[in-house]
């Protein structure tokens, strides 16, 4: 199964790194021949996809491997860290063609568009390439719950508004002859750029800094153990996200008078509980007899 699970999600990884190879191969054959910024935006956005996309496929594969010695914890982190470095890059890109768009805006000698009927099926085969992208990712990341695959579903779903936008633009300027709107156009996709780029960069940062992970699956979590036969109680629950691994780590309290066997399979079985319920996590129980008072020279929790 794990093995199946992983064979997915690497064909979602390949299947997006081929459609923004193509897509930026097209667009640039399309930029060339209409010297729109709007088509120079989603350029910059296909690839970004393909950096992001190119990453995400390499820390599927890294995150895969089995923690080792240097290692315990896996190579999840590989994932954040390549974030981390994909929102440099597009916040630098966002800001070039940000700036390009002004001084166009602003030029008493504007440039004129051609060849817009290039611009506009190039952008019109994108939506369809990435409508057909999103809809493999979604059936993935519900089949196996990976956080990679879902996140970069999401992203190129976003990637529809810029090559709207660029079609707008190239049938204004043909219909007419507002050039204009193509700079306008480009500084929008140049801020839907920097704003993407700066939610991948805190979101990465929160990982790589051991932020608690979602509120909402904390309080999941937190009544799935409260509810769990056996177990009268619980405290310390921590969480903090690598990659797409989400590590949990709490105290359960039970009944002290049973076996240790008995304690371990309630134990047991609520940690089994948690990792089917909530996939993509990595669950740590320690077991506390119920009532116990924490001694005196035990370090205070934090």
């Amino acid at each position: 199964m794990a093995n199946a699970t992983t064979r997915m999600n690497l064909s979602a990884g390949i299947a997006s790194s081929v459609v923004a190879l193509t897509l930026v191969a097209l667009k640039l054959w399309a930029l060339g021949g209409t010297n729109a910024l709007s088509v120079a935006a989603s350029l910059a956005d296909s690839a970004m996809d393909l950096m992001v996309s190119l990453g995400g496929l390499a820390a599927i594969v890294y995150a895969a491997r089995p923690a080792d010695e240097d290692h315990a914890f896996g190579h999840s982190s590989a994932e954040d860290l390549a974030a981390l470095g994909q929102s440099l890059f597009i916040l630098v890109a966002a800001g070039i063609i940000g700036w390009a768009s002004i001084e166009r805006l602003l030029s008493d000698d504007p440039v004129a568009l051609a060849q817009q009927g290039r611009g506009m099926a190039v952008m019109g085969i994108s939506i369809v390439l990435t409508l057909g992208l999103v809809s493999w990712q979604r059936y993935v990341a519900r089949k196996t719950g990976n956080k990679v695959v879902a996140a970069d579903s999401l992203h190129y779903l976003g990637d529809l508004l810029p090559n709207l936008g660029a079609i707008l633009s190239l049938w204004a300027s043909a219909a007419f002859g507002l050039a204009s709107i193509d700079s306008i156009v480009a500084i929008g996709a140049a801020i839907l750029l920097a704003v993407g780029a700066v939610r991948i960069f805190k979101g990465a940062f929160d990982a790589l800094m051991d932020r608690t992970t979602d509120p909402e699956l904390v309080e999941k979590i937190s009544a799935l153990v409260a509810d769990f036969p056996g177990v009268y109680g619980h405290h310390d629950l921590k969480t903090r996200s690598a990659g797409s691994v989400t590590f949990v780590n709490l105290h359960i309290e039970l009944d002290g008078s049973q076996s240790l066997d008995e304690a371990h399979a309630i134990g047991a079985a609520l940690r089994r509980k948690i990792l089917t319920t909530f996939p993509g996590t990595d669950v740590l129980i320690h077991k506390d007899p119920v009532g116990v008072e924490p001694h005196p020279d035990d370090p205070s929790r934090q």
